[in-house]
């Protein structure tokens, strides 16, 4: 079995795309090849920062390996919070911090039009190759639901009237932006 470094330590993320790949690769993470680097995101585009994850991974290990940068774009923000989805309040991770920032600057429209948006970026024998997935959606003026991570709890997609957090994983894996990327890499893959 083909063995694939998911440039990621978040486990939410390995957990969602593992489902996705159910046994047809191996997924390693960067603990599996004692990576505890921190890969600095410094890039000002999802694709950016997803590339700069998976060249520095293959540029240090030789292992065949992608990253992905993601992030949640509302409209009446200006795309915000975007690629700073995961810092938006400041300390990294923070994500309720995060959604009570985003429900502030929001308390007072009525345009609630957002997307999650995916890159990924995948390394495979010096080659690179992009997949996108996004998802359209509104936001939510309060939280509902536990389950899932990040902005979940404040994000329902189009056609459902329940937010990510509170759909099993097998429902957001249908849907999710992550789920759309992850595809489209899972065909490519089947291609080589």
């Amino acid at each position: 079995m083909q063995q694939l470094v998911f440039a990621t330590n978040n486990a939410h993320k390995l957990e969602e795309v593992a489902a996705k790949l159910a046994g047809r690769i191996k997924l390693l993470s960067l603990n599996d090849i004692n990576c505890h680097d921190d890969i600095a995101e410094t890039g000002t585009t999802f694709r950016e920062n997803a590339s700069i994850k998976s060249h520095y991974i293959y540029n240090k290990y030789h292992v065949n390996c992608f990253g992905d940068d993601s992030g949640l774009e509302i409209d009446t923000l200006n795309g915000e919070p975007g690629v700073y989805s995961a810092r938006y309040a400041g300390e990294h991770g923070n994500h309720a911090a995060n959604m009570a920032k985003v429900l502030q600057n929001m308390a007072d429209t009525t345009n609630r039009k957002a997307r999650f948006r995916t890159v990924i970026s995948l390394v495979w024998n010096g080659e690179e190759h992009f997949f996108e997935g996004t998802v359209e959606g509104t936001i939510r003026r309060e939280l509902s639901g536990t389950a899932g991570f990040g902005y979940d709890p404040i994000f329902q997609p189009v056609g459902y009237d329940i937010t990510f957090a509170e759909m099993t994983l097998a429902e957001k894996n249908a849907i999710s932006h992550r789920a759309i990327a992850v595809e489209k890499l899972i065909e490519f893959l089947k291609g080589l």
